[in-house]
């Protein structure tokens, strides 16, 4: 009975702490698959003989397959326990890693590559809804210890990958070390995966527990999406354009290499800050607003001053990137319960990184039409101004259920033109999950 009663009060610290650190690990593995392959792009295609055309399709996938397969976590949480899902989720991370390292096949690399990063966009959706469900009264700090540590495993993933290659003396090692991590990630969520009681809360009374939660009938639902589109344009076009800017404004390849790897480092600390005052301060469209401005300023100053002022203008495209964080953080306050937070972050992130997917697309197209950065960076600024405006919008204090189960909203919004993942939840393989999504 002592031994009980002693061993009571430290099950709860021991249970939070494995959630934190497994949440943490997982963290850790979303970018790492994403910027290891971008390190170590040249060797893979001259490895596999990648023509440029399928070198393009391998940079693309990753915003694709987070659109696509993100879409499908809520059908799937309604049918696996989140802990065996993320379980699942790593493992097929892990295998889809170790895949496409032993394939001589550009097909299958892509196929592969494809597998792991369905494993990844199932974590995507499915963080926020485990922060929403185990830390409610701490949303911004999980979150923003979540995001900085999904920072860290990119940077660490992007500067390691090119010295694993060239110790083991392949770019396989240099993808497939990666895979390790994966796998290890799998442990600390299998004590909760193997609990036959783990299963995801039940709605509270009053948010009609026999509907199904469609954010894409609400305008909460398409001003977060409409935001996570607007700075996911931003991250992605920085991360396949800023380097190259630097370059033609006179910086050796490898400054510029360094400068781009600022962002992410000079981010770091506001990483953490920011989300936490996003779940503390009344006013969260000011924080969004005022993040926005930072990131305007700063393509103001590359359009103007790109060498003289490098160090600045990154470091506040930095801070302003943090916009990401509070974004995951807002979606956490926009619904009252975990399977609302489920509906609206795969919602919210299919359509947002299918608009992702055109961002460095379109800088590119501008930049090899005008031979400059004008004009990039004016679209790139015009994304600002509506995330901006869509950061005021789902700052107001509204919640999905509310809105999906209020008079009227079986009704589908209006003037609203479709997207390619609305267009995916009318057709396809996966056209019934994909509209469950929504």
């Amino acid at each position: 009975m002592t031994a009980t009663t002693a061993s009571a009060p430290t099950a709860a610290p021991r249970r939070i702490l494995l959630l934190v650190v497994g949440i943490v690990i997982v963290a850790v593995n979303l970018r790492a698959v994403v910027t290891s392959l971008g390190a170590l792009l040249d060797e893979v295609r001259d490895g596999l003989h990648l023509s440029g055309a399928l070198a393009g399709v391998v940079t693309t996938i990753p915003t694709i397959a987070f659109a696509v397969f993100g879409a499908t976590t809520p059908w799937l949480v309604r049918r696996v326990a989140p802990a065996r899902l993320l379980v699942a989720a790593m493992a097929v991370l892990t295998l889809g890693q170790l895949l496409r390292v032993i394939t001589d096949s550009a097909a299958a690399f892509i196929g592969f590559s494809a597998l792991a990063l369905a494993g990844i966009a199932v974590s995507n959706v499915l963080l926020p809804m485990m922060v929403k469900q185990h830390f409610p009264d701490r949303p911004g700090l999980v979150t923003g210890v979540y995001t900085l540590s999904m920072s860290a495993g990119a940077a660490a993933a992007g500067a390691a990958a090119v010295p694993v290659a060239h110790a083991f003396g392949s770019w396989r090692a240099g993808l497939g070390v990666w895979a390790l991590l994966a796998a290890v990630a799998v442990l600390p969520w299998l004590p909760a995966a193997l609990h036959r009681g783990q299963q995801l809360a039940v709605r509270r009374p009053g948010h009609h527990p026999g509907a199904r939660i469609r954010p894409a009938r609400t305008r909460i639902g398409w001003a977060l999406a409409v935001f996570f589109g607007m700075q996911s344009i931003a991250g992605y076009a920085t991360m396949g354009w800023l380097a190259q800017l630097f370059r033609d404004s006179g910086f050796s390849p490898s400054t510029a290499g360094l400068l781009l790897a600022g962002v992410t480092l000079f981010a770091l600390p506001f990483a953490l800050l920011m989300p936490t005052l996003a779940g503390r301060v009344r006013r969260v469209d000011l924080l969004i607003v005022g993040l926005t401005v930072l990131s305007g300023i700063s393509y103001a100053g590359l359009a103007v001053a790109p060498h003289g002022g490098a160090v600045l203008w990154v470091t506040l495209m930095g801070i302003g990137q943090t916009v990401f964080p509070v974004s995951l953080v807002v979606i956490g306050l926009r619904a009252r319960t975990p399977e609302g937070t489920v509906a609206l972050s795969a919602f919210a992130q299919s359509v947002g990184y299918t608009l992702a997917a055109l961002g460095p697309l379109l800088v590119g197209i501008l930049y090899e039409a005008t031979g400059g950065w004008i004009a990039p960076l004016g679209v790139l600024t015009a994304a600002l101004v509506v995330q901006g405006a869509a950061g005021v919008l789902i700052s107001r204090p509204r919640y999905v259920e509310d809105e999906a189960h209020a008079p009227g909203a079986h009704e589908p919004v209006e003037a609203v033109a479709p997207t390619p993942a609305a267009v995916l939840a009318e057709t396809g393989p996966l056209a019934e999950p994909l509209r469950e999504a929504a």
